[in-house]
């Protein structure tokens, strides 16, 4: 059995920290979307400027067909917008979305704290604002992401037992 798990949610919601722990937890490949983008989503972005849709669908492509390429892997990836994971699941209808919450207050926090990376805490508004959280019919879970991250990544474990149908949750997938 496979494991295609998109870990998703705002910039400075723990994506890529939480998303390389499960997958190392899972024994899964980790990727982070960020990597995927186009050098010029990249400049738009570090340049204080909002992705449009018309910058996302090919990169929410290339994140789908990342997943459906391989059989154990973990991705970070907004998918803020329904429509977003919808082209996901277009090229990797198995996909698995694990949504982090987490409150404003703290993901302005841990963008502002960021020196590293080229999203800049102005665009935490628009990713807000842009912000639609999983629905019942869609294929994920929801999790706390202001837990200590080895307590985050066991309440995944458990929660995609009900996803997945494996005993254990992704633990039988290795």
């Amino acid at each position: 059995m496979s494991v295609r798990i998109v870990v998703m949610g705002p910039s400075g919601s723990g994506k890529s920290t939480v998303g390389a722990a499960l997958a190392e937890d899972l024994g899964a490949r980790f990727v982070d979307g960020d990597d995927l983008h186009p050098l010029t989503n990249v400049e738009k972005m570090a340049a204080g400027i909002a992705l449009d849709d018309e910058d996302r669908m090919p990169w929410l492509r290339v994140v789908g067909r990342t997943l459906a390429a391989e059989a154990h892997i973990v991705v970070a990836c907004s998918a803020l917008r329904r429509r977003y994971r919808d082209a996901i699941r277009a090229e990797a209808p198995d996909a698995v979305f694990v949504e982090l919450g987490v409150a404003r207050e703290t993901l302005a926090r841990r963008v502002g704290g960021r020196s590293d990376h080229f999203m800049p805490a102005s665009l935490l508004d628009s990713q807000l604002d842009a912000w639609e959280p999983l629905t019942d019919d869609e294929s994920g879970l929801r999790v706390d992401a202001a837990l200590p991250l080895r307590r985050e990544v066991a309440a995944i474990r458990k929660a995609l037992t009900a996803v997945t149908g494996a005993p254990g949750g992704a633990q039988s997938l290795r």
